[in-house]
């Protein structure tokens, strides 16, 4: 039976296989840069959690680092949405 690691592990993976197969099948490129930053989201929160061991920390700490990634990934977002949009 596998361990948390070796699932993080596994759903890493293939949220990477994803991030290269997208481009690929997304027409609309602010959609998939949304979706390469969502996937890019759930690996930070599964690296955070799993790998850093902030699972077990407090939930402050963890609402920190989140918001943290996600305040990253927001303004990424908008980054790319202005340069779609000139």
């Amino acid at each position: 039976m596998p361990d948390r690691i070796d699932i993080a592990w596994i759903v890493l993976i293939g949220l990477a296989l994803a991030t290269i197969l997208l481009p690929q099948l997304m027409p609309r490129p602010l959609l998939g840069n949304a979706l390469l930053l969502a996937f890019a989201a759930l690996k930070g929160r599964r690296i955070v959690l799993d790998f850093l061991d902030l699972r077990v920390a407090p939930a402050l700490w963890r609402g920190l680092v989140s918001a943290w990634i996600l305040i990253v990934l927001l303004l990424a977002w908008l980054a790319s949405a202005v340069v779609a949009l000139i």
